[in-house]
């Protein structure tokens, strides 16, 4: 029937008398607060003010109609109090852990530019590790993580498949042939995940599927396994996001169905309530169609 804005000029003659003081309360000049007092007076259909010579006064209408104008006020004024507030608690650092690889390919993807533009005060800051960092000790905010999650604090929501396959390099295969099935993998040597990740799901797939296998190499991080690998060390399982973009490497095998786990975005439950949080949890559940591609190549 009426917007806030029309109604908002009609208070400030009521509590100014003029609307020339009215315009100066509201920062804008004479003839607007007379033509937003006129638009009022045309959707009601009704006078709410008349002209005297000692200024403005609200007619016997306008004066029924005063209170609850001042309380459709007040509610204005606190609907944006929740808004300004909660943007200010829209400002701040998303401390975000993932594997280190994800990092060059989120970096390069516009989701980061598209965060900035749609929540100019968030910022996010990378917590890098190939192990799980503990977000319930504070360690980082919000986990881009995938394999089995077992932690009973941690709350979020399936983003895509992680899918694994066997790797070679070129040099490699030509000089030792490339694996027709999971029985020949003994037969080549290995490059692997080093004791820290012992307990990684494909450290475990190669001790039960090769147990024999020979391991000439070891590193502590996948993106080390992609240079190993690249290196023509040996054979390596790797994320397919990452052995399919490099030229020098081969898919011999897979994907592995042992090996492929869910991608997940975890926080805990307390920092979901929280309005940063929350809102990055909304950002990237509009993303998926760009945030995918990334974490499965």
């Amino acid at each position: 029937m009426f917007d806030w804005d029309d109604l908002k000029h009609f208070l400030a003659v009521a509590r100014h008398g003029s609307t020339t003081a009215a315009g100066r309360a509201l920062n804008t000049d004479q003839s607007t607060v007379q033509r937003r007092i006129t638009r009022l007076e045309q959707r009601i259909g009704q006078p709410l003010v008349e002209r005297h010579p000692s200024g403005y006064r609200l007619t016997a209408y306008g004066q029924q109609l005063l209170p609850h104008a001042q309380r459709v006020e007040q509610h204005m004024l606190t609907l944006q109090n929740v808004v300004q507030s909660s943007a200010r608690e829209l400002n701040g650092v998303i401390r975000l852990t993932c594997p280190e690889p994800l990092v060059a390919r989120i970096t390069r993807s516009p989701l980061l530019e598209r965060l900035q533009t749609r929540h100019p005060g968030l910022r996010v800051e990378f917590v890098v590790s190939d192990h799980y960092v503990d977000l319930g000790q504070g360690e980082a905010d919000v986990a881009l993580r995938s394999g089995d999650t077992v932690d009973n604090q941690l709350i979020g929501r399936k983003v895509a498949d992680s899918l694994w396959a066997v790797y070679g390099g070129r040099d490699y295969l030509a000089r030792h042939g490339s694996p027709a099935r999971t029985e020949d993998l003994a037969q080549h040597a290995w490059i692997g995940l080093d004791a820290s990740m012992g307990k990684h799901r494909a450290t475990q797939w190669l001790h039960q599927v090769a147990p024999g296998a020979r391991i000439v190499a070891t590193s502590g991080s996948v993106l080390g396994l992609v240079q190993l690998a690249k290196a023509n060390v040996g054979l390596a399982a790797l994320p397919t996001a990452l052995g399919d973009a490099e030229p020098d490497l081969v898919r011999v095998l897979g994907p592995v169905p042992e090996l492929t786990r869910i991608w997940r975005l975890l926080t805990t439950r307390q920092l979901r309530r929280t309005p940063r949080v929350s809102a990055f949890f909304a950002f990237m559940a509009s993303e998926m169609d760009t945030l995918r591609p990334i974490l499965t190549g």
